[in-house]
């Protein structure tokens, strides 16, 4: 769409991707049929189709937790309202935080996340607390019914709870597999 393509085909989608073309189509029939052959996919419907499948028309609440620097990166980087989700309460326990402004949003102190909670029917945390807080907070979460998490500490919450959804993001394990990858990499011809 960006760049002047209105439609493509399952093998240009296939060389962009890594994959093969009956791959690519068998994968996108499992959502429906929405190619037509000879023609390949409209990639505006493309776009709108797998959206939709992903659920990003959704407006979920989510609240950050943690206002340190990777918490303000996360929200002042991340784009919540083309992913799904709606920002709209940041939490610290840091006095010198409290009060002050991450995109918008005034960070509240950790004393009001149950009200808030209970007003604004959070439906996601994200977590960029410290690995010893985590537990504690999800708990509190837990209580109030918030059960889906973006988890960036290093604790894993699927330990504690199994009707939680939670997808962890370990930074560490990243950068490891891509120095794997790097130190891995075939020599080129």
């Amino acid at each position: 769409m960006d760049k002047g393509v209105t439609r493509i085909s399952s093998r240009e989608l296939s060389d962009k991707m890594g994959l093969t073309a009956s791959q690519i189509r068998q994968d996108l029939n499992c959502f429906g049929g929405f190619g037509q052959q000879g023609y390949g996919y409209s990639v505006e419907g493309l776009y709108l189709k797998i959206g939709q499948i992903l659920g990003l028309e959704n407006s979920y609440k989510a609240i950050l937790i943690g206002a340190g620097n990777l918490g303000k990166a996360v929200a002042v980087h991340m784009s919540f309202e083309k992913k799904g989700f709606s920002l709209v309460g940041i939490f610290d326990n840091d006095p010198a935080k409290i009060g002050s402004e991450i995109r918008d949003l005034k960070v509240c102190s950790m004393d009001e996340l149950e009200l808030f909670c209970s007003e604004n029917h959070v439906d996601v945390a994200v977590f960029c607390v410290p690995k010893t807080a985590t537990k504690h907070i999800a708990e509190r979460l837990y209580k109030l019914g918030v059960k889906n998490y973006w988890n960036f500490s290093h604790y894993d919450l699927s330990l504690d709870y199994d009707d939680i959804i939670v997808e962890n993001v370990h930074m560490n394990d990243s950068l490891m597999i891509l120095c794997y990858r790097i130190s891995n990499k075939e020599p080129e011809k």
